[in-house]
């Protein structure tokens, strides 16, 4: 594959890595990262806690050094080009602190004098849907609307490349929606996005490629269609049975279509080529077994297990559970 050139990438990273001492041994919180990011593609980084997702983007951010390895954002580097960079990112935080006594507006107008060149405050309440509370106080504010302020303020100053750590949590579902167009938009004007989310629908939606990093590491990157269909099979089934019962993997293992299995919480989840095939010979086999079904389902293959198969956890359950 022909390399892209300067022009083409919005971050380009090679054998990053971020180390710390501790305990008398060296702790890599970044072990030898390689990436690449396209200008016009919206791309989610995802990882459990402690994965050093939240290390890699503070230091495409500028926010931290490297230990080592090369980072060029947007054909430029930290440390080189500082002043210009700033200008040309947008950063939305988890979580933004706002002067409460502000209005809403002249947060906004704070935010873009920061910027040589910007957009219109009130264009960009518009786009995220803040108009109404425009003379409304932060302190006032919900927690979704602030959400909302905080993408507003990574926008105002016109930015080639944004960041959005986790931008929809607390949204309702339509306002959700609303800033997945904002996101569209953004990348359809050839801009680049960082995306990450514990909202695996959304990286589904929203991203051209995804990177699963775990341990410092990338362990897969691609299309979430091209990760979907690594598992090697297009359905999941999942089952339980009465009185918390269970059954030989093995025996599992060796239904026809069943290609993977796994126990997923209080029951098993299986992957399977053709779940008219594997279905009634799961059924089939329980029965032989003198085990019964409490629960079934069945659902095509997504993005969040691709994650449980590669991680071992889902990865909204670690984020909700550390919060």
């Amino acid at each position: 594959m022909k390399p892209l050139s300067h022009a083409e990438l919005a971050i380009s990273c090679r054998d990053l890595r971020k180390q710390y001492k501790g305990s008398g041994e060296v702790v890599y919180a970044v072990n030898g990262l390689d990436l690449e990011i396209r200008s016009g593609e919206c791309f989610g980084l995802l990882g459990p806690n402690g994965a050093g997702k939240t290390t890699t983007i503070e230091i495409f951010e500028g926010l931290l050094s490297p230990s080592s390895g090369d980072v060029e954002v947007l054909g430029m580097y930290w440390g080189e080009n500082d002043n210009e960079l700033r200008q040309k990112i947008g950063i939305s935080l988890q979580e933004t602190r706002f002067p409460e006594k502000l209005k809403v507006l002249e947060t906004l107008e704070l935010f873009r004098s920061f910027y040589r060149e910007g957009r219109r405050p009130e264009d960009v309440m518009e786009t995220v849907g803040l108009t109404e509370k425009a003379g409304s106080l932060v302190g006032k504010l919900s927690g979704g609307q602030r959400q909302r302020l905080a993408v507003a303020c990574a926008l105002v100053g016109n930015p080639r490349l944004l960041f959005l750590d986790e931008p929809t949590t607390g949204l309702d579902p339509q306002s959700r929606r609303k800033l997945w167009d904002v996101i569209r938009r953004f990348r359809e004007e050839g801009r680049a996005v960082l995306l990450t989310t514990h909202y695996m629908e959304e990286a589904e939606r929203l991203c051209d490629r995804v990177a699963i990093i775990d341990h410092g590491e990338i362990i897969a990157v691609g299309s979430p269609v091209e990760l979907i269909a690594g598992l090697g099979g297009e359905h999941i089934v999942e089952f339980s049975m009465n009185n918390g019962a269970d059954i030989p993997v093995d025996v599992l293992e060796d239904l026809p279509a069943v290609l993977e299995v796994r126990a997923d919480g209080n029951g098993i989840s299986l992957t399977v080529s053709e779940p008219h095939i594997a279905i009634p010979a799961l059924i089939q086999s329980l029965q032989s077994h003198e085990r019964s079904l409490s629960r079934l389902t069945t659902r095509h293959a997504s993005l969040e297990d691709v994650f449980v198969n590669l991680t071992g956890r889902h990865l909204r359950d670690d984020e909700i559970s550390s919060s």
